[in-house]
């Protein structure tokens, strides 16, 4: 075993995985590496410190970052030689040596060329998103945001230029990939302190990513701004845009979003892959239960099922888990969305345009035109939408849509604030399911609580368990470890609450004392709340005790 293959195996690959990868390079070509990072058994981020330990160099450390100049290249390397092989000039040490950035350190071609002309060299090892920086801070050392809202002729020129070079190219794509590989949900781009901070939201929560200097502000924006058929010129007014891509061999719809702040512009990109998208229930962390009863409301043929929940909490991606569950070719399935974020086959999607007075009530009336079986509104957001998608419900067609509240019950209450008649939600509706998404406790570094027994008497755990029949309390706690980047926490399931309404909840009336009433029926039909179903997943060591009070507490 060479000395790669030893260092391989101290950040945690397997044997087995370097095996695989071994006869791939041996049929094929290539880094080991690379191979194994393709391979998605090394993370991009862990490359850095696998090459700093092979090579005994230094890592890149953030502050050099922030505080680097582009020294002169008084040893005539060939600059762009290095670049396009992922090394660049970092610093001259003495009249006689260099310091030289690379995230490619094994590079065969520029190891080469240093050796044949004999330069006395350093190396310092950095992430390919870290070298991207320096590369693009290198190519507009100059460049700062304009003071002005109104760009000349000539400075938008400019801007399309620096937008265009390989630098920005490179970093944006650097950033993009980086958030696919960690799963990221979105990407924020927003400046902070005469800096440019990336965040990207993983599992529900953001993350500090980086800091990007201040002058790397406008060629970022206008590159996403280009890309996504926004006004490169406008800095006064918010602006959305999309973008198609491929990368990384995923097929991508990126949302874009800018929003002028004061210290320049605010830049969000939520990604929306194409591949491997799967929605099923069964993985989606239902109780046995909760699975029943949605199951059965599935079968129905009338009525309506809402979903309920805050914005990010999963409501779309269950409500095509629901229509998948149903879908088959003796049923019509027509959806009217604000966007259509993924496209689902054998379903007729149609996406609201708001702009042309296309809205959700428009859009509702013309599918019932269309002898759907089954329809999807995205959203209730107001009186008309309601009313026909409960009338569309009455006439023989199960409806399924959203609204924004904090518990299932709350759902008749927003819907008679939109000014709908209580007799019609009686008639119509069949269940309400509030939901969040609670992240998964990593498999690999997942712990037992130390404070086991206190958190079981504070929440009454043992009763509960004995409630819903869960005997067996395993609390876990989060740790953290190279697999899941140091959160303790690695995907996301659903914490759910059941409301069926069925003939008590017609007859309990919707006064101020309806609320009290539906969750006391509830409970006494052997259902939980939100944050009770959230305890009884930590309970069998699928999150934790901490994770539940973040979303349910």
């Amino acid at each position: 075993m060479n000395e790669i293959e030893s260092t391989l195996l101290n950040h945690g690959i397997s044997l087995d995985d370097i095996q695989k990868a071994k006869s791939y390079q041996a049929r094929v070509g290539g880094s080991l590496e690379k191979i194994l990072m393709n391979m998605g058994s090394i993370d991009e981020d862990l490359l850095p410190s696998i090459y700093a330990q092979l090579l005994s160099a230094p890592m890149l450390q953030s502050k050099q970052i922030e505080l680097w100049r582009p020294p002169e290249n008084r040893q005539e390397l060939p600059l762009e030689f290095l670049r396009q092989n992922g090394w660049l000039l970092f610093a001259l040490l003495d009249k006689c040596r260099v310091q030289l950035l690379t995230f490619s350190p094994l590079n065969w071609n520029v190891l080469q060329y240093l050796s044949h002309e004999a330069i006395d060299y350093e190396c310092i090892v950095a992430s390919e998103a870290d070298f991207n920086i320096l590369d693009l801070k290198q190519s507009h050392i100059e460049t700062s945001p304009s003071e002005s809202n109104v760009l000349s002729d000539i400075e938008e020129e400019r801007l399309r230029e620096m937008a265009g070079e390989a630098p920005t190219v490179n970093l944006l794509n650097s950033l993009m990939t980086r958030a696919l590989r960690m799963n990221a949900s979105d990407i924020h781009i927003e400046p902070k302190a005469n800096r440019y901070r990336v965040r990207f939201r993983i599992d529900g929560v953001l993350q500090d990513i980086d800091l990007l200097p201040q002058s790397l502000q406008l060629p970022i924006i206008s590159r996403l701004k280009i890309l996504s058929g926004m006004d490169i010129s406008e800095k006064r007014r918010p602006q959305d845009g999309k973008i198609e891509l491929r990368l990384a061999n995923i097929d991508l719809d990126v949302r874009v979003s800018a929003l002028p702040v004061n210290q320049g512009e605010s830049m969000v990109m939520r990604l929306l892959r194409k591949d491997s998208l799967s929605y099923d229930l069964s993985t989606m962390g239902l109780a046995s239960d909760t699975a029943v009863m949605i199951k059965e409301d599935l079968k129905r043929t009338s009525g309506v099922i809402l979903l309920t929940g805050p914005t990010g909490s999963g409501k779309t991606s269950t409500l095509y888990s629901f229509l998948s569950d149903i879908n088959n070719e003796n049923v019509k399935i027509v959806t009217l969305e604000d966007p259509v974020e993924y496209q689902l086959p054998g379903l007729t999607q149609v996406q609201v345009r708001p702009e042309i007075d296309f809205d959700f009530s428009a859009g509702l009336r013309s599918i019932v035109r269309q002898d759907p079986d089954v329809i999807m509104v995205g959203e209730i957001r107001d009186r008309e939408t309601c009313q026909i998608a409960m009338q569309a419900a009455l006439t023989g067609h199960l409806v399924f849509s959203t609204v924004h509240t904090n518990d299932a019950p709350s759902a008749y209450i927003r819907l008679l604030d939109l000014g709908v008649e209580e007799f019609l939600l009686n008639a119509a509706l069949i269940s309400i399911i509030a939901q969040r998404l609670v992240r998964k406790l990593c498999e690999h570094c997942a712990e037992p609580a130390s404070d086991a027994k206190d958190l079981e008497k504070k929440y009454q755990l043992n009763k509960l368990g004995k409630r819903f029949n869960v005997l067996d309390l395993r609390l876990m706690q989060a740790s953290g470890c190279e697999r899941c980047a140091g959160t303790g926490y690695s995907g996301r399931i659903a914490v759910m609450e059941y409301l069926r309404c069925d003939d008590q909840i017609r007859m309990i009336k919707k006064d101020d004392q309806f609320l009290a009433s539906a969750n006391k029926h509830n409970r006494e039909q052997g259902r939980r709340d939100l944050f009770e179903d959230g305890l009884l997943k930590a309970m069998t060591g699928v999150t934790s005790i901490d994770e539940i009070l973040r979303v349910c507490g």
